[in-house]
């Protein structure tokens, strides 16, 4: 059996929607301002190679494909060191934006074997990622680089 985990977090940013949506969808520019997000490459229109790592000495190699862009829903599909999806909805909310994030992803491999034992350490490592994301986010729409 595979191991699969599940997050969800919120958290609100003081920016517009349209505005969120723009740095969000924008994946090639994510290593500007999230700090655990060390590569990506275009694989076409709807597709990237983004490479992850937080605290742990491990660089996460994913693909994602993107299933919904829509102006109040983010989503992709994502299959490499990882497989499942990964959702950020953007609700209105005073004074900016709430981002409500979905994850739910099966650990293949021997990644999965270790996460079995390592479990409270992956969901540690990951929360540091999501921390890096907020933060990296609030920074990048403060400045005004949008999009």
């Amino acid at each position: 059996m595979i191991p699969t985990f599940v997050f969800r977090d919120s958290w609100e940013v003081a920016a517009a929607p349209s505005d969120v949506h723009d740095v969000l969808v924008d994946l090639e520019h994510y290593p500007d301002w999230w700090p655990q997000v060390v590569a990506v490459a275009s694989l076409g229109p709807d597709d990237a190679r983004v490479l992850c790592r937080s605290r742990l000495p491990y660089t996460l190699d994913l693909v994602l494909h993107a299933v919904n862009r829509s102006p109040g829903v983010l989503e992709v599909g994502v299959s490499g060191d990882l497989c499942g999806s990964v959702r950020f909805d953007l609700v209105p909310a005073p004074g900016g934006t709430r981002l409500d994030f979905a994850q739910e992803v099966r650990v293949p491999g021997w990644l999965g074997a270790a996460s079995y034992v390592a479990g409270p350490l992956l969901r540690w490592n990951h929360d540091r990622m999501m921390r890096g994301c907020a933060r990296g986010l609030r920074a990048r729409l403060d400045s005004g680089h949008v999009g």
